[in-house]
């Protein structure tokens, strides 16, 4: 089988789902259904997993029973404010570790603090959680995070939210090729296409809310992120053709072809 491992943990959907813009609770499940993933993102300051009483509780629809909860920062702007938000997941999920980490640095573009979000991985890793953190695609920021110890590294395809794609694939193939953890692309992806892309660069996984979430049709747009995922999984396990700017190769074999005989003239 081909594993999605993060953490130890194995995995056959190489889809993450995030929680958060849907209609209500019945169309969040329904959406994480249609697309078959296994580990969900929940932004921890927008979600009632447990905090208030007197609200649907999303845990009562997605059991971790049944799913990795991956409790995120979303909305955190200090490397304080986001150790606090995990912590806080830890209670209220009976102790789990596994979080996805992000500080975010300015309000306009969301693009994440990288420095605050070294600073509190670091102070993470050290409590025992298990981080996988969201960074922007610098190569040598990737790889610092990685040796502070994160679990998978989630540079952004583009700004989150967007829909704008991969802008820049280049980043993204320097950050697999040096990574020794899933590389998991994060923010931008905005259709099915775009999330082909990003495996077929090699990405280990891609995670998305928004692409789905404001679809038309939320859960038509699941199913075929799914696939997409997939499709583009295969062709880069299958390994694609390479690229031959002016040299064009006719398709069908050119050994053994048939030749035409020059007519003879007749000399009757």
């Amino acid at each position: 089988m081909d594993f999605l491992t993060i953490a130890g943990k194995n995995y056959t959907s190489r889809l993450l789902l995030g929680t958060g813009k849907y209609q209500d609770f019945s169309e969040t499940r329904a959406a994480i259904d249609a697309g078959g993933a296994q580990i969900i993102t929940v932004a921890i300051r927008r979600t009632n997993i447990g905090q208030s009483q007197e609200e649907p509780n999303l845990l009562d629809v997605l059991p971790p029973s049944q799913y990795t909860l991956l409790p995120n920062t979303a909305g955190c702007y200090t490397a304080a404010d986001a150790i606090r938000t995990l912590r806080l997941a830890r209670e209220l999920l009976d102790g789990h570790t596994l979080v996805k980490l992000e500080v975010l640095g300015d309000q306009k573009t969301l693009f994440p603090d990288v420095i605050a979000t070294i600073e509190a991985a670091k102070i993470l890793v050290k409590e025992g959680f298990q981080v996988m953190v969201y960074t922007s695609d610098d190569p040598v920021v990737a790889k610092q995070l990685e040796d502070i110890g994160c679990v998978a590294i989630m540079p952004l395809a583009s700004l989150i939210g967007s829909g704008m794609g991969i802008l820049n694939p280049w980043n993204l193939q320097i950050i697999i090729d040096n990574a020794t953890v899933p590389v998991i692309v994060d923010a931008g992806v905005g259709t099915a296409s775009d999330a082909t892309i990003a495996m077929e660069l090699g990405c280990d996984g891609v995670l998305m809310n928004t692409a789905v979430a404001s679809a038309h049709n939320p859960i038509l747009m699941a199913s075929a992120m799914r696939k997409a995922v997939k499709a583009g999984r295969e062709a880069w396990l299958a390994g694609r053709m390479p690229k031959k700017i002016y040299k064009a190769t006719p398709s069908s074999p050119t050994k053994g072809m048939l030749t035409h005989s020059t007519p003879q003239a007749n000399t009757n």
